[in-house]
């Protein structure tokens, strides 16, 4: 019997595993990195042990640290997780020599599958379709659009696609090296890339008595980066032979290698419906609870029965209802998909009140809470937002509506995007593939029609917040000059510059403005009521408080939730203020504006030379161009260094085509935000 569980991780999924282990009345350890001494799973956890440094290499990659942690803390077994060691095989034969449990598959199946090249081996042996792989020394432009993938590992590490002969040999390289920079192993094979097709899998699960459940399907085409953003269970619209077929060929995978525990098989089926094995990624998925939703499930919990050695029934569950899962991640879509780091000031998804008979439950899995720090060294995801109900509609709603409602302060956030993907008339139609982003992220990343009358609201509650008197205070009117750094709901985070103070005439003024409107903020302090706008044609102040302002604009009344992140209300030089309010039916994404005081802090691309390549996030040179030096000859959008943030390799490519004058940046140089990387002198125009 298990009484205490070392779970070999970090963050959401720490923290998702020990609350089942507090269920079943089990201890808790945490392993933690430096920059994570004072992470959520940490804080939720028994015990903690230290794993000295910060980059994954040097900690939670460290299995033999790991395992001394458990042995330390008197852990009896390790739950791996995902990402890190969860794949490894040697990590869970070192984890059973220690005398340890292994929550896990057997390390003879976590080796059969960890090389997809040799994992389709297997399938093939077994009977599951696949795509005929292509040799790309031999490749023509008749098997052009290509799919390079890495051997090794997952998550859309060392995956291109290549529609140009003439980029093979480039994109091949390139593959090869993120591959062996993520995993350790830069083998790389090709295979056909399948144009609008879905990412289907089926999660098993497999105990050491003979039983394999296949736990129905999930869809999860809507991806970036060959990263997925949104899932759903069971997957809509598939015909009952297509289904029974996967679940069959999932079983057959499962039993090929002699598998045991929790794992899934991934496939791509066509849009003419013809499915082919994709790999089988041997531990608990990211997007497991949409399926533990469905059949009312505890996979961790089942995970954690199957390693003591107990036996499945025979049959799971009959699946109910539908299940949505949304990923939260600090990035910014609007700009590759650019990492964002800072503290989250605020950090709350409410769920929304069960309404019986058939309430929509809303879950939220996560590894922050307010205040937490968002770093560069680990995946940039912040939390997953799962809605169960009876019908796809009803759970599709739900979500939207946590999304929507939910509070995120101090950084940048994909939730717009999320809510716009799940509002998308491809997405509400079931008719999504792995192609969506590549079609429609211009559009879902657009401002909204209404962007700067909302920033203009937005702008003007945050000045009437600072004029209002606090609760021990006087009535006094105050500054209110602000300069909006969003103006789209968690769209762009920009350096920001300004200033702004009252006029001689008494009336307060404040400035806001998003990339390219001013906003001026003019209103009239009142000893018998609240400040009055001035110049706000159509708007009416009803209520002016610190944290809360209520607005009537052209008839519709509005709340604003105001929170300033500086505790001196009085300073000229506050920090952010952040303004919240309800979506409206017209418009459903979430209305949220970041303001802050100018002048703040100058752009770096004010203070450098024409050509200047700056650092566009905290990260880590792992790639520079062959041969690139001063006085090299460089052109137009040719990559010349490679970033790594957050798990997501970042290209920087020359501004022009001309000369490199100086190279600052270094291989395994760790830069900050605007730092000054090298500098391309233009050619002269001839």
């Amino acid at each position: 019997m298990i009484t205490s569980v070392l779970v070999a991780n970090r963050g959401e999924i720490a923290v998702r595993v020990f609350r089942t282990a507090r269920a079943l009345g089990l201890a808790t350890v945490a392993v933690h990195s430096d920059p994570d001494a004072d992470a959520l799973h940490v804080r939720e956890a028994d015990a903690a042990v230290r794993l000295p440094g910060a980059a994954p290499a040097d900690t939670y990659l460290r299995g033999d640290l790991v395992i001394e942690a458990a042995l330390a803390a008197g852990a009896d077994a390790v739950h791996p997780g995902y990402g890190f060691l969860s794949e490894n095989a040697g990590f869970a034969r070192a984890v059973l020599a220690a005398g340890l449990v292994w929550i896990g598959p057997p390390p003879e199946a976590i080796e059969a599958m960890a090389s997809k090249t040799r994992a389709k081996e297997l399938m093939r042996a077994a009977g599951v379709p696949l795509l005929d792989p292509v040799d790309p020394a031999g490749a023509t432009r008749a098997d052009l659009p290509l799919l390079l993938k890495a051997a090794a590992g997952g998550g859309g590490r060392g995956m291109r696609v290549v529609r140009d002969l003439h980029e093979l040999k480039a994109e091949l390289d390139a593959a090869a090296a993120e591959a062996r920079s993520a995993f350790g192993d830069g083998e790389v094979f090709a295979e056909p890339y399948v144009e609008r097709g879905r990412h289907i899998e089926v999660q098993v699960l497999a105990d050491g008595h003979g039983t394999v459940w296949a736990l129905g399907t999930r869809d999860c085409s809507l991806q970036r980066r060959h990263q997925k953003v949104i899932e759903e269970a069971p997957a809509p619209g598939l015909p009952d032979s297509l289904r029974t077929a996967l679940h069959e060929a999932a079983v057959a995978a499962a039993r090929a290698v002699s598998y045991r525990g929790a794992g899934t098989v991934e496939f791509l089926v066509t849009a003419d419906g013809r499915p082919y094995f994709l790999e089988m990624n041997t531990r608990l998925q990211v997007e497991h609870p949409v399926t533990e939703a469905v059949f009312s499930l505890d996979l961790v919990a089942l995970q954690i029965r199957v390693a003591e050695g107990a036996a499945l029934p025979p049959e799971p569950p009959e699946p109910a209802g539908h299940a949505v899962e949304a990923r939260l991640y600090a990035e910014d879509p609007a700009e590759d998909w650019r990492p964002q780091t800072g503290t989250l000031a605020t950090f709350r998804i409410p769920a929304p009140p069960a309404v019986p008979p058939a309430p929509a439950a809303v879950r939220v899995d996560t590894g922050y809470a307010d205040g937490d720090p968002v770093g560069i060294h680990y995946d940039p995801m912040l939390a997953k937002v799962i809605a169960h109900a009876p019908t796809r509609a009803e759970a599709v709603r739900a979500l939207v509506r946590a999304l929507s409602a939910a509070r995120i302060h101090g950084v940048a956030t994909n939730r717009e995007l999320l809510v716009r993907s799940l509002t998308h008339p491809e997405f509400t139609a079931a008719r999504t593939d792995t192609g969506f982003y590549e079609r429609h992220l211009g559009a879902l990343t657009e401002p909204a029609p209404d962007a700067g009358r909302a920033a203009s609201l937005a702008a003007a509650a945050a000045a009437l917040a600072a004029a209002a008197p606090a609760a021990d205070a006087p009535l006094t009117a105050r500054l209110g000059g602000w300069r909006n750094v969003r103006s789209a709901p968690q769209s762009r985070s920009y350096r920001v510059t300004g200033g702004g103070r009252g006029t001689d005439t008494g009336t307060d003024t404040g400035t806001g403005t998003d990339t390219d409107s001013v906003y001026e903020v003019r209103y009239l302090p009142s000893h018998s009521g609240p400040p009055q706008l001035v110049d706000h044609p159509g708007v009416r102040v009803l209520a002016a408080e610190p944290h809360r302002v209520v607005l009537e604009a052209d008839g519709i009344r509005r709340v604003f939730h105001v929170k300033q992140k500086s505790n001196n209300r009085d300073a000229v030089a506050a920090e952010e203020v952040y303004v919240d309010t309800a979506p409206t039916p017209a418009h459903p994404a979430p209305n949220a504006h970041t303001l802050i005081p100018v002048p703040r802090f100058t752009d770096p691309q004010d203070r450098t030379l024409p050509g200047s390549l700056l650092a566009p996030m905290p990260g880590t040179v792992v790639r520079i161009a062959e041969g690139l030096a001063p006085g090299s000859t460089v052109t137009a959008g040719q990559p010349l260094l490679w970033l790594e943030a957050m798990k997501m390799e970042h290209r920087i490519v020359s501004p022009a085509s001309g000369t490199l004058t100086a190279l600052h940046a270094g291989l395994g140089h760790q830069v900050e935000f605007g730092a000054l990387l090298a500098v391309v002198q233009e050619a002269p125009q001839p």
